[in-house]
């Protein structure tokens, strides 16, 4: 290192074989490319000029492309200008790094897998911004050897690809006041989303660290300005945690915690450390702020439910659904998808009576632990008012349960970890409204 700290002292062969501690943005640079790095910067460092990217607004729609010439390759690919989908914004106007979020356009997708530029988003205080070439991994408390990394120390570390679904542990939270008649599948359930995250399994990082045996719990911190933390219990980490570094095929995006967020499959999204930059290990719970007055489940009786990490099954019809309609009676197709972080699903059921009759429908594709699955059910509308309805049992034998069920077990004030049946109400003229507010 020869920055501002002068020449940096040989290393032995043992030291230079060490995760980089410590080193400058030149030296680090320098030792990747050492180190194989023309992959590592190809896909890391600054980017080079190349042709402008052509944008929306470079989109001409012509009266016969067949006598008009298309449009010239982009960098990025462009959707038509006929699709039109996007997130929904809970405050358009809230100020720089103000706590936000953005719901998922259900309604508008097909399949499981979430386009990264259509996940959901939730933040504390806004999207941080960081430098890869910076940025390290520390990792310390109940070890025998802590250590820091560096992006491109984990990136030479054996990795794993795998789907799963993160869901905010506040989705779909109206289901307790009920929401309003407008509410559509995005404004109430739209805070999950599902991807192929690839990266390092935390089994990988433990072991490499050598965690004490007393050791049962891990303090995970995050990078920006609010500095998120939560506590996770080391089994969990043992069995199928991630330090995700990919999502859906490229590097994580910004708003998903690039360089590196930690994944916990099936465990509300607020654990799911982003911009991960500490991981301290001990022999307890840290009781951080997330975990003691934020994400805790008051119940009727004054108490509070602390350490409820699961997201439990879950479905919900996202076509026909409020914002979409039907042009009238006939055959239709009712889909959506279900997803349980306890395991697998393995049924749903529709019912267009209200819940007073059930019909299995058909799940397209693998049913994949702790990752969503699309359903289909063919349905044959008459034309009258109906109220659709999904419910999800996943391999532990687990039911989604009626909101009904649910307030009377958490009352109305619950805010967390609302799994309740969705209804949708289906009106004669083939518009339709959330089922849970009175016509």
């Amino acid at each position: 290192m020869s920055d501002e700290h002068g020449p940096e002292p040989a290393r032995n062969e043992s030291e230079q074989s060490e995760v980089h501690r410590g080193l400058s943005r030149r030296g680090f640079l320098a030792s990747a490319a050492a180190a194989g790095g023309a992959y590592f910067l190809g896909r890391f460092g600054p980017a080079s000029a190349q042709t402008p990217t052509i944008s929306e607004d470079d989109i001409v729609v012509p009266d016969d492309p067949t006598k008009t010439l298309g449009m010239s390759l982009s960098q990025r690919g462009l959707r038509s200008p006929f699709v039109h989908v996007q997130r929904q914004i809970n405050d358009p106007n809230a100020p720089l790094g103000a706590a936000g979020w953005t719901f998922s356009p259900l309604q508008d997708l097909e399949g499981t897998i979430t386009p990264a530029d259509l996940h959901f988003e939730r933040h504390h205080s806004g999207v941080a911004m960081i430098d890869p070439a910076e940025h390290r991994l520390v990792v310390h408390g109940m070890v025998q050897q802590p250590k820091q990394y560096t992006l491109w120390d984990l990136e030479r570390m054996p990795q794993e690809s795998h789907i799963y679904f993160v869901e905010c542990s506040g989705n779909s939270l109206a289901g307790y006041p009920g929401g309003d008649a407008d509410s559509t599948a995005q404004s109430i359930h739209g805070l999950v989303s599902t991807s192929e995250w690839v990266g390092v399994p935390m089994r990988h990082i433990v072991e490499d660290v050598g965690l004490d045996p007393a050791s049962t719990w891990a303090l995970f911190e995050g990078s920006d300005a609010a500095v998120m933390t939560r506590s996770v219990p080391v089994e969990k980490l043992m069995e199928d945690a991630l330090i995700a570094l990919y999502q859906n095929g490229e590097p994580i995006r910004p708003a998903q915690g690039y360089p590196m967020r930690l994944i916990l499959p099936g465990w509300e999204g607020n654990m799911q450390i982003k911009w991960l930059r500490r991981i301290e290990f001990g022999d307890a719970p840290f009781y951080t702020k997330e975990e003691t007055r934020h994400y805790t489940d008051r119940l009727p009786d004054g108490r509070s439910r602390q350490f409820t990490y699961a997201m439990e099954a879950k479905s919900v019809i996202t076509r026909p659904s409020p914002g979409q309609g039907l042009a009238g009676a006939g055959r239709w197709t009712i889909s959506g998808i279900a997803w349980s972080g306890r395991g697998r699903i393995e049924r749903v059921e529709v019912s267009t009576d209200g819940g007073s009759t059930w019909e299995d429908a058909a799940l397209l594709g693998e049913s994949r632990t702790r990752s969503t699955v699309r359903f289909h059910h063919p349905w044959e509308w008459d034309g009258e008012e109906a109220m659709l309805m999904s419910r999800a049992t996943d391999d532990t034998g687990y039911v989604q349960p009626t909101r009904e069920a649910l307030l009377e077990v958490r009352g109305p004030d619950y805010t967390y970890h609302y799994n309740g049946i969705q209804s949708w109400r289906l009106h004669p003229d083939g518009t339709l409204s959330n089922g849970y507010v009175d016509a």
